[in-house]
């Protein structure tokens, strides 16, 4: 039997990335596609728990839902056999239209609906690359390194790096997360590295509708970022793809001590 891929992103079900992706997974897994109905840019890790979600088959294996990405997921993992015919074995989500660097991973949805995954012990990637990529060439890559995820998770060495608990103590260890993104002249090396930092043209546009109402656009074009040695960024400026572990337990060591002042008695 296959290892069974489940496929997701946050372009939505029709996106050429995530098509292409899937016709290149299909080559060593069996693939089920579950990914929202229209774009979900941004929208993190919100699932939609105030209102019904619909679920529309629009292809044999490949399913769209009026959701979030992390819906998308949550969805497939618990439909008990609706939509996966059984458990799957790793949790891809992308091809992205659009880099996910730096402090990007907290806002992308590309990077929840994998996230989702791992939060529930299942091996998943993240793929993502530059409007400007050759998009064959990068989904080539990607399903490379899903492959060679897949196998290595699985393997005995993987699983003990894998057993680990978290500083919450959870018993059940989460799966490895990994975000890769790929620059528009991508040089076809892929680099092991740590998060970069993007600096973002912040911006709250005002503006007023025909009728007189004020509405508001968030965010300006403009982004940046400084040299950041090891990081996702550098790696992009060299033309080179990135491939970077994030971690799931947020809990931050340093914080500790300030922690504890905090509720030391006056």
């Amino acid at each position: 039997m296959k290892p069974l891929v489940l496929l997701s992103n946050d372009d939505g079900v029709r996106s050429p990335g995530l098509r292409l992706l899937r016709d290149a997974l299909l080559s060593f897994a069996d693939v089920i596609v579950v990914a929202p109905e229209t774009e979900q840019s941004a929208s993190s890790h919100a699932l939609s728990l105030h209102r019904p979600l619909r679920i529309h088959e629009t292809e044999p294996g490949m399913f769209g839902i009026d959701g979030t990405p992390a819906d998308c997921v949550y969805i497939a993992l618990y439909s008990k056999g609706r939509l996966l015919p059984r458990a799957p074995d790793m949790v891809v989500s992308g091809v992205n239209y659009g880099l996910n660097l730096g402090q990007d991973v907290f806002y992308s949805g590309t990077v929840a609906a994998a996230r989702e995954g791992a939060l529930r012990g299942i091996p998943a990637l993240a793929t993502s690359a530059d409007r400007r990529a050759d998009l064959p060439r990068v989904v080539l890559e990607s399903a490379r390194i899903a492959r060679r995820l897949l196998e290595l998770a699985g393997s005995e060495e993987g699983l003990a790096l894998r057993m680990t608990r978290s500083a919450s103590g959870e018993a059940v260890p989460p799966g490895p997360l990994f975000n890769l993104n790929f620059p528009a002249a991508f040089n076809g090396e892929i680099r092991v590295t740590k998060t970069g930092a993007r600096l973002y043209e912040e911006v709250v546009e005002f503006r007023k509708d025909p009728r007189g109402r004020e509405y508001f656009w968030l965010a300006g074009p403009g982004v940046s970022h400084e040299l950041n040695p090891g990081s996702d960024t550098e790696a992009h400026d060299a033309g080179v793809a990135s491939l970077t572990p994030l971690v799931l337990d947020l809990t931050a060591p340093a914080g500790f001590p300030l922690a504890n002042l905090v509720l030391r008695p006056d």
